[in-house]
Parts: structure tokens; C-alpha cells; sequence
């Protein structure tokens, strides 16, 4: 192979050179030869600077390029300052290995020429033109060189979609994350066919990591079909995976398609270590959808305890609030006071709180409507129904209310209120007359005057020219009542008239029970007047089901109801450890007693704890010092009707029903055609309405 001519010519000169760096500062110091060596030195310092600083490829290049004239100049400095030829001959050591080193290396002829191609004397054969076509041409495209790597591997893949990439770049402070700029090959044309796999598989990476996102059209860059953009982040989602923040591990299990929440975005995560509650506020970040939530699948998505009694969710509109407390935020006890019972100018008072610690008001009167207000209660056993109506007789009495009971059977508790209202009793007969009186004050208040024109009016709340109070009649297991054999048929006839005529006259009806459908009572005519004059409040209905049953019962739209437990239980370890431990679940219930679904004015159910009045206690001091009665006129006009009296007397001949006709053989039968008010109980018009009523029509015609 021949020496090429550069080499050769470079090895000359090393050799010439040598000598006078040896010989010329020792004999000549001040001679032109030594300046122009330095000098030669000085410039190779400058291209050492040079290189260093320049971004551009190449620099320890440049550097060895330089190094000759700048080893040249320390070679003569040194034997410039050094006595004669130094010791051992020093100088022209160095001289000698100086040319040594360039004889072999060749910085200059080496290493200007790019791509280390061999320059050879002899000529070569000329390559073919196909290959000369063949040989990829690398064209200096101002890239840089992260792009440029990219695409090599983009091409080698076969250009995946017909696409070729604009630009790279990497994520701050990831060493694999980047963003690619794609554009379609052919101009004009939409990328399609491109997948997430197609983008990985150059790259090395799982097609998991990958996510192809539109190109928005900016200022002085094109956008639309033709182009997109695709995001590398394997290190991103190994991280994610291994510790993701509050907002990825809502995106990737609560807001994912299969996630409790599909669609939904993490506004925020607070915490109230007061409360010991986390809420979690989102919405779905599309605004025309409506929120699907699965609560057990948001609380495994979070990895939180599935458990009802302490994890609960609120929806507004597209927003929800997830809360998650620590402990049963219900199982708490709210003592009732007269400063919250006492009604406002709007004739509202707080009769709980929500599970989030916020008042949850009732009526006592409907201020909007300019009219008294009804009331539904409804609940099983031992549900917290009893307790309610302590609270809001109190409110009613302080508002200057008067208030009468009835239940079917006597209890501690009606007997205890009986002290602080106007009427108590315990018995059907007792509400049949409780109800037939109440209807009958429809009648005489509409026609007893105002003091200050002397013309009778409608009622209205707060007004002080009324010349007589609001009455609220409670009927406590009114379906049980209403099924009477002997008095259920005038119970339920006359709790339907009052429901329809009351309100105008200032009186309120408040049935209370264990269910609010038709075939137990609950006349649709009933339950819809109730429903739209009152905030109906559902305890405990037994089983979960029963009481979203029943409170979709009482609303306009079934909204999402909450759910009443048995009993409020947290989880303790896990029930699969236990059972094969062989151990007992813990037993850590607590009573849901008094924990009530109250439907609002808008149709929104919400879960909420009533305020407690302790019947161990004086209740004094939750009603006021005198007890609201009817006036002297209201009470002489029922006795002139002989509907006032105690209530707690045996029935009077022809109260309900006429007296019993002879028959031939001398035995009475008693026809049983009304009851309702009027001076001594008039008789009623009889209206079948229900299968039983009309058993017993059949049955009073057998003599005809």
C-alpha cells in the first residue's frame, strides 16, 4: 500500500524541525526562527480555546490538531531556559520524542479528513452508480442530534405510518422521555394506520408507554391530520407505577374506562385532621355527561376500606366529593338545644347534620307558599322516629304551634311529650277523633274573622293579625291505624281530606310509619300532597333497599339515595385471614338510630344525623314555659259540634255510625256510613276506594 503524500510530507517536516528545536534557542535565542515558534504556540493555544468552547462535534479533534505547534513552542521555551543542551542532553530529548510523536500520530493529515477515509496514492475503481444512489447521504439539516438518532432508528424501522420525524425532545430530567414530531411523508396527506406499537417498536419500549396525541396549529408551525405528536415515557411510567400522585392514580383507576368513575378528572385531594376526614373533589371533564359512580370500585381504585359507614359520596351537578373518614362520622351524637330548634323569619330550624358537618334544616311553616306545612315520617322500630318528633314539636311549640299526637299503642316516650303539647292520646279511636276534629277547624276557620277587617282570610305564617295558631296533628303508625278493623276506614278518608285541605287553614298533617305506598295507607292522592308540602325524612326501612325504595318513594326523580346500614361496622383486618384462622368476625357495630334520609326542596336526598333529645332528661328545656293551645271560639265551636271532649272516653252512640237498626229477629246491626265532622258527627257519604272498602259495601248490602 503507498504512503500517501500528506503523511509523507507531514513525516518530513516533524524531522527537519527537530534539530532546530534543539539547536536554534541554545545558539540563536533572540533569532526570528525562536518568535515565529511561539507564536506558532500562541495560535494553537487559541485553537485549544477554541475548540473547548464550541458546541459543535469534533472538539478533541480540533485539540489534537493544534497540539504540534503548541508542544513545538514548549519545546523551544523550555531549551531557551535551560543551561546549554540541559542535563543529559534534555533538549534534544524532547526534540527527538517531539518528532517521534508526530511521526506516528500525523495529527494534521489524519485528522482533517472526515470520516477517518483512507487517502491512497493508488488509484481505486470507481463504485458502480446504483451504489453510489445506495449510500445513505448524510445532509447537515441544522437537527440536532438527539432528532437525528431518532430518525436513523425511525428509517430503519421502515418509516411505520408513512411518516418521517420533524424533531425530538426530551423530557427535563428523564434520560429515555421524549416527544417526537411526526408528518406524514407525502404532503396533503392524514397520518393513518399509526399505532402506539408501531412507535414503540423502534424505540425498544412497551407499547403501554406510549401515547399519541393531535397537533394543534400554532403560529409559524402547521398542525391537523398530517401531523402528530407521540410521547415516550418509559421512565415516567415506571415511576408511575411504583409511586403515582394523587392525580395519575385517580386518571389511571378511578377515571379510566373500567375505573368507579369513568370520565372523571381530581380537581384536589384535602385533608381535615380535625375531623379525620379526606375529601377528594372531581368532576367529569366532559361537562354534558353525568356522573356514574361505582362507590366500591372508587374506594378499591384508592385503595380505601369499602365500607359504607365511613366513605360517601356527594354529587353537584358534574362535580362530586368523595369523603372518607376515619371513623363513622353518624355514629356521633348532636344534643338538641332550643338555639337550634327555634325556627327563623323563614320558619326553618336545624334538625341534623350531614355527614360533611353541616345543618340540615326542616319547616315548620312553608314561607314561600304562605301556608302551613305537612310532614312524612317514615321508618321501622327503634329507628329514631320517636326522637324526631320530639325535635320538631319543640320547634313547632316555639314557633307558637299547637301540636297533637296519636299513636296506636301507648309508649313511654308519646307519654312523656303529652306534657308539652296540647293533645296526646294512644289509640285508634283516639286519631280517628284527633283527625275528624282537625277537619272540622277547617270549617270553622274559614269562617272566623279577622279582628282587623272582620272577614275571615287564608292563613298565613307569621302573620300577627291571624287571629288563631298553626296546628300540626301527628299520627304516629298511621299504616298500622289506617287498617283498623273499626276505625281504619275514617282514619284514612279523613287523613286524606287534610291533607288536601289543611295547608290553606293552617294545619299540617305529619303521618309517620314503615311505608309510603298505597296498599298500606298511603292513598297516591296522600302521598303526593305530603310529598310536595313537606321534607320528608326516611329512617331506617329495615334493609338498604327498603329505604331507597321508600325514599324514591317521596321524590319527584330518583336522584341517587344513600344508603342506611343496619348498623354502622368498620373493617377490621380481613375476613379471609379470619376465616381460615378459624376466629369470629369483631363484633363493632353501631346502632343507626337516628340517622335519617331527609328529601329537599329540590328533590336531592341527603344522609343526615337528627339532633338528639334525651327522654332520661327533663325535656323542659327544649319547649317553651306554656303550652300552645287552640283559642276559647275554635274550642266552643267543636263542642257546639260535640267533637271536643276527651277523646279517651268509649265511642258515643251514633259518633262514628248511626244507631244499629232491629231487624226481625230483634238483633242490631251497625252500618257503618261515615263519621265525619259536624254537630254530632253527621253521617258520611261511603266512597270505595280501595278492595277492602268494597268487601265491606257487599257486605252491609246482604239485606237488600
Amino acid at each position: 500500500m503507498t504512503t500517501p503524500r500528506s503523511v509523507a510530507l507531514e513525516r518530513l517536516a516533524y524531522t527537519l524541525a527537530a534539530p532546530v528545536l534543539a539547536v536554534a534557542p541554545n545558539l540563536y535565542p533572540d533569532h526570528p526562527v525562536n518568535q515565529v515558534v511561539q507564536l506558532a504556540g500562541a495560535a494553537g493555544i487559541g485553537g485549544w480555546f477554541l475548540a473547548a468552547k464550541s458546541d459543535a462535534h469534533g472538539a478533541g479533534r480540533k485539540i489534537l490538531r493544534w497540539s504540534p505547534l503548541v508542544l513545538a513552542a514548549a519545546i523551544d521555551i523550555a531549551a531557551k531556559n535551560t543551561t546549554g543542551f540541559g542535563p543529559y542532553g534534555l533538549d534534544g530529548l524532547l526534540a527527538a520524542g517531539w518528532a517521534a510523536a508526530g511521526y506516528l500520530v500525523m495529527p494534521f493529515s489524519r485528522h482533517t479528513r472526515r470520516r477517518h477515509r483512507p487517502a491512497l496514492a493508488a488509484p481505486v475503481a470507481q463504485p458502480a452508480p446504483a451504489e453510489v444512489l445506495e449510500e445513505p447521504v448524510v445532509q447537515d439539516d441544522g437537527a440536532d442530534l438527539l432528532t437525528r438518532d431518532a430518525s436513523m432508528l425511525w428509517e430503519q424501522a421502515g418509516m411505520p405510518g408513512r411518516t418521517h420525524i420533524v424533531k425530538a425532545t426530551r423530557h427535563p430530567g428523564q434520560q429515555n422521555d421524549m416527544t417526537i414530531l411526526l408528518r406524514a411523508s407525502e404532503t396533503g396527506r392524514p397520518i393513518t394506520g399509526l399505532t402506539e406499537a408501531a412507535v414503540a417498536a423502534p424505540f425498544a419500549v412497551h407499547s403501554s408507554d406510549v401515547v399519541l396525541a393531535e397537533v394543534a396549529i400554532q403560529p409559524g408551525r402547521q398542525g391537523g391530520p398530517g401531523w402528530m405528536e407521540a410521547h415516550l415515557t418509559p421512565d415516567a411510567n415506571q415511576r408511575r407505577r411504583a409511586k403515582p400522585t394523587d392525580q395519575e392514580r385517580w386518571t389511571d383507576k378511578v377515571g379510566s374506562p373500567k375505573g368507579g368513575a369513568p370520565g372523571s378528572e381530581l380537581v384536589h385531594k384535602s385533608r381535615d385532621d380535625v375531623r379525620g376526614v379526606t375529601f377528594y373533589r372531581a368532576r367529569m371533564a366532559d361537562a354534558t355527561t353525568s356522573p356514574r359512580i361505582d362507590l366500591a370500585k372508587v374506594c378499591r381504585g384508592l385503595k380505601l376500606p369499602e365500607d359504607d359507614s365511613c366513605v360517601f359520596v356527594l354529587i353537584d351537578g358534574i362535580e362530586f366529593l368523595i369523603s372518607a373518614f376515619d371513623k363513622p362520622p353518624l355514629s356521633a351524637i348532636f344534643p338538641a338545644t332550643r338555639e337550634l330548634l327555634t325556627p327563623d323569619a323563614k320558619g326553618m330550624y336545624v334538625c341534623g347534620y350531614t355527614i360533611t358537618g353541616q345543618p340540615v334544616k326542616n319547616m315548620v311553616f312553608q314561607h314561600d307558599k304562605n301556608a302551613a306545612r305537612h310532614g312524612l315520617i317514615l321508618g321501622v322500630s327503634r329507628s329514631g322516629k320517636t326522637q324526631f318528633f320530639a325535635i320538631d314539636m319543640a320547634a313547632m311549640s316555639l314557633a307558637g304551634q299547637v301540636v297533637w299526637l296519636s299513636t296506636v299503642r301507648k309508649d313511654e316516650k308519646t307519654s312523656t311529650l303529652g306534657r308539652y303539647i296540647d293533645r296526646q292520646g294512644s289509640n285508634a279511636l283516639w286519631m280517628a277523633r284527633s283527625l275528624r276534629a282537625a277537619k272540622a277547624l277547617c270549617e270553622i276557620r274559614a269562617e272566623m274573622p279577622w279582628a282587623y277587617d272582620g272577614q275571615p282570610h287564608d292563613y298565613k305564617p307569621g302573620d300577627a293579625r291571624c287571629p288563631y295558631r298553626q296546628l300540626n296533628v301527628f299520627a304516629d303508625e298511621f299504616m298500622t291505624a289506617a287498617q283498623d278493623a273499626t276505625f281504619g276506614e275514617f282514619i284514612q278518608a279523613d287523613g286524606d281530606d287534610l291533607t288536601v285541605t289543611g295547608l290553606k287553614y293552617g294545619i299540617g298533617f305529619n303521618p309517620a310509619g314503615q311505608s309510603p305506598f298505597a296498599h298500606n295507607g298511603f292513598s297516591t292522592e296522600m302521598k303526593d300532597n305530603l310529598r310536595q308540602n313537606s321534607r320528608p325524612s326516611i329512617f331506617n326501612m329495615g334493609s338498604p333497599g327498603a329505604t331507597r325504595k321508600a325514599a324514591e318513594g317521596t321524590m319527584e326523580n330518583a336522584y341517587d339515595v344513600p344508603t342506611i346500614p343496619a348498623r354502622y361496622a368498620q373493617q377490621e383486618g380481613s375476613a379471609i385471614e379470619r376465616a381460615m384462622r378459624g376466629e369470629a368476625d369483631p363484633e363493632n357495630g353501631v346502632s343507626t338510630g337516628g340517622v335519617a334520609i331527609m328529601v329537599l326542596d329540590t328533590g336531592r336526598a341527603v344522609l343526615m344525623r337528627s339532633l338528639y333529645a334525651d327522654f332520661d332528661t327533663d325535656l323542659a328545656h327544649l319547649f317553651p314555659d306554656e303550652v300552645n293551645r287552640l283559642t276559647d271560639y275554635e274550642v266552643s265551636e267543636l263542642e257546639k259540634r260535640g267533637l271536643w271532649f276527651d277523646w279517651n272516653e268509649p265511642v258515643r252512640p251514633g259518633e262514628f255510625w248511626p244507631e244499629p237498626d232491629e231487624d226481625d229477629d230483634g238483633e242490631g246491626r251497625s252500618r257503618r256510613r261515615g263519621g265525619g265532622g259536624g254537630k254530632g258527627g253527621g253521617r258520611r257519604s261511603e266512597q270505595v276506594v280501595s278492595a277492602r272498602k268494597a268487601l265491606e259495601a257487599i257486605k252491609s248490602l246482604t239485606d237488600a
